[in-house]
């Protein structure tokens, strides 16, 4: 399309000053009616619901900072607390971004960042914390690996999903 004054090529996504948001998935007719008005609110899903996609959202998440924390562990040899950091870090950013889109369904906003910030100080400490001791106590071996980072990454989680739900995004 041109645009009127200048005659020049013009696309109505670049006439804004903010980049237009990701397109989304919704899981049901109701939701995509909301996501097309633009509305989006965390009591407009139930806790259920909230629980499925979190844990959903959580074993993908899970998958991807096991796996990277392995292979930089085993492969690359770095020591496991760096290798867990790292995977902790990339496992847990992707699973903020898609909670706060998809399982709470809300706004971005400063304060929220800042609680989920500290909230992950808090879980870090736990979960790395946990998984070197495992590592550190039980013979080398990809089951004991993983067997520690399930008791890391369970524990992280329940604090994750009652903190979230009951703090962080009801937080504006």
């Amino acid at each position: 399309m041109s645009h009127p004054e200048s005659g020049k090529s013009h696309h109505e996504d670049f006439s804004t000053r903010h980049a237009p948001m990701p397109i989304e998935i919704p899981v049901d007719d109701e939701e995509a009616g909301r996501a097309q008005r633009g509305g989006m609110s965390q009591t407009d899903v139930d806790l259920k619901t909230q629980l499925v996609r979190f844990v959903v959202t959580g074993a993908g998440s899970g998958a991807l900072d096991f796996g990277l924390t392995y292979l930089l562990q085993a492969a690359v040899g770095l020591d496991p607390w760096l290798a867990k950091t790292i995977g902790f870090i990339v496992g847990t950013t992707t699973a903020y971004l898609i909670n706060r889109r998809w399982t709470f369904r809300a706004e971005p906003s400063a304060a929220r960042f800042i609680a989920v910030m500290c909230l992950y100080l808090v879980t870090f400490a736990v979960n790395v914390g946990l998984y070197a001791l495992f590592v550190h106590l039980w013979p080398d071996g990809f089951i004991y690996a993983l067997l520690a980072y399930g008791i890391a990454q369970g524990t992280a989680t329940v604090i994750n999903f009652v903190v979230q739900r009951a703090v962080i995004f009801k937080i504006g």
